[in-house]
């Protein structure tokens, strides 16, 4: 018998998670299950016309890491198409974010044919067996979630009001929808239906794929029928580093985020961590403000970025934090079950277009709008070239058997989340509900210079550095979800307080 546990988003994320589970699904199915729950029932948080990635570690196997992230659009198109469709947005979000909205900031999507190629590789179940419990929730119609209603306070109106089929789903008597009210999307219960059939083919070459392309490019986009039948999922070697006794894998170039944390790690294991202390603190900051400074100096405006990211980690391998030193919104679902397999899953959609094409139910991604992820500028990439990405699934394991799946939504603070809560789970000691909940700290860089945002709960005045103190633990530092399978305690998890995650037990 196969026990899972399952630790998502959301609780009806989670417990999708659970029934596929319990219907014999593997670690991988009941991940994946879960987070297409969460992207497609909280609104404005993600969307399934998003992309990201999928880390899994069989027990039998190397741990490797599925690129189903956003692409640069634009096959076959004239450069004179280039640069428009689209329009900025201010949200008091996040203590005030702008970001680019409309059919220009659509890049091209990759959760599904990240999900379906982990699925043929890793899975236990038929693909039309995992979308069957989520097309249920969909035509049942799903409860608007407190992480939407929070983000859709401020978007709502600006990024998915504009849409008339967007704003019918979300204001279907005027008003926006409550929390706990049901949101009936018919037309996405239709679409996943059609993928559940056909596979995800069906999303990139078929009829989908058409109403889609057809949409976006009538409307300024980019994205035409060419971009969707050319993305493949890339399957690669996941990123290799160390913390105690544990090994941990994650998210290898050319993404950023799980550079970023291996880097962190590598720095830490330098100075030490002892603790939550000022000296501890100070090893932490020290690291943070050299890994992320040399990020936004380098990594994001840089031609040949796994080179770059090559020197980042080249560097850190020091242990030295000196030598680097220079003059919304994601939803997350973990999955470990007692055979020792793991898989990780974070998937983003931005801050969100406001986009659904008519006749699919899909709200589309607005990656290419994320200015703090196009440095370059907008529109500046050549067609297939891979977006910057700040996410790091990430599972670990340990000689006696032991196995760990984790992550996090919170855009730059993905990497400082999952950091802080291997630190108290590994190196400390604390158990790992404890380790998720405890207060955070996070390096962040504004026109004025670098600052520490902390929690409740840490003397950082004490550093003498310029800061701000949120009163409250808040979701600003993101939404740890993780999964732990150890042979002498069994299978636990932990979904963060910051997000009202849920975890569910399944399994045969």
């Amino acid at each position: 018998m196969t026990r899972i546990v399952v630790a998502a988003s959301s609780q009806l994320a989670a417990d999708v998670g659970g029934r596929i589970a319990d219907a014999g699904g593997n670690a991988v199915d009941a991940a994946i299950g879960a987070n297409l729950t969460a992207m497609i029932t909280e609104p404005g948080v993600c969307a399934i016309g998003g992309g990201g990635f999928v880390t899994v570690w069989p027990q039998q196997c190397d741990p490797v890491t599925f690129d189903g992230y956003m692409e640069m659009p634009g096959r076959g198109l004239a450069s004179e198409k280039f640069g428009g469709g689209a329009f900025d947005v201010t949200m008091a979000y996040g203590g005030g974010v702008t970001t680019t909205v409309g059919h220009g900031s659509v890049a091209t999507p990759g959760a599904l044919a990240a999900f379906s190629r982990a699925s043929e590789r890793f899975g236990a179940m038929p693909w039309r067996e995992i979308l069957g419990p989520i097309i249920d929730v969909v035509r049942d119609g799903f409860p608007m979630s407190q992480a939407s209603r929070l983000y859709l306070e401020f978007a709502a109106e600006s990024v998915f009001g504009w849409e008339p089929e967007g704003r019918a789903a979300l204001f279907p008597k005027g008003d926006l929808l409550g929390e706990g009210d049901l949101i009936f999307i018919p037309e996405l219960a239709d679409s996943l239906g059609l993928i559940a059939e056909l596979g995800v083919e069906s999303f990139y070459e078929g009829d989908l794929a058409r109403l889609i392309s057809d949409d976006i490019v009538a409307n300024g986009g980019i994205l035409t029928r060419a971009d969707l039948a050319a993305y493949r999922a890339i399957e690669r070697p996941s990123l290799h580093s160390e913390l105690d006794d544990w090994e941990i894998a994650t998210n290898p170039a050319p993404a950023i985020g799980g550079a970023s944390l291996a880097a962190m790690l590598f720095l830490l294991e330098g100075t030490g961590f002892p603790g939550w202390d000022i000296e501890g603190m100070h090893h932490l900051v020290r690291a943070q403000q050299a890994v992320l400074g040399f990020r936004r100096d380098f990594v994001d405006t840089a031609q040949d970025r796994p080179a770059v990211i090559q020197r980042l980690l080249d560097l850190s391998h020091t242990g030295d934090w000196r030598r680097l030193l220079t003059s919304p919104s994601t939803v997350h679902a973990s999955a470990v079950d007692d055979t020792g397999s793991a898989c990780s899953i974070t998937m983003s959609a931005g801050y969100g277009s406001g986009v659904m094409p008519p006749g699919t139910g899909i709200w589309m991604n607005n990656s290419l709008g994320e200015l703090e992820l196009n440095r370059l500028g907008f529109h500046s990439l050549p067609p297939g070239a891979r977006l910057v990405s700040n996410m790091a699934p990430t599972v670990g394991r340990r000689a006696d058997g032991a196995v760990l799946s984790i992550g996090s939504p919170g855009a730059d603070r993905i990497t400082t989340a999952i950091l802080s809560t291997l630190l108290n789970l590994i190196h400390l000691g604390l158990d790992l509900d404890e380790a998720v909940q405890h207060p955070r700290l996070h390096v962040e860089y504004t026109d004025e210079g670098g600052r520490i945002a902390y929690e409740p709960g840490l003397d950082v005045g004490k550093l003498g550095l310029i800061s701000r103190r949120f009163e409250t633990t808040d979701m600003f530092f993101g939404g740890v979800g993780a999964a732990l399978f150890d042979p002498d305690l069994g299978l636990t998890a932990a979904a963060d307080h910051r997000r009202t995650g849920g975890v569910s037990f399944g399994g045969a």
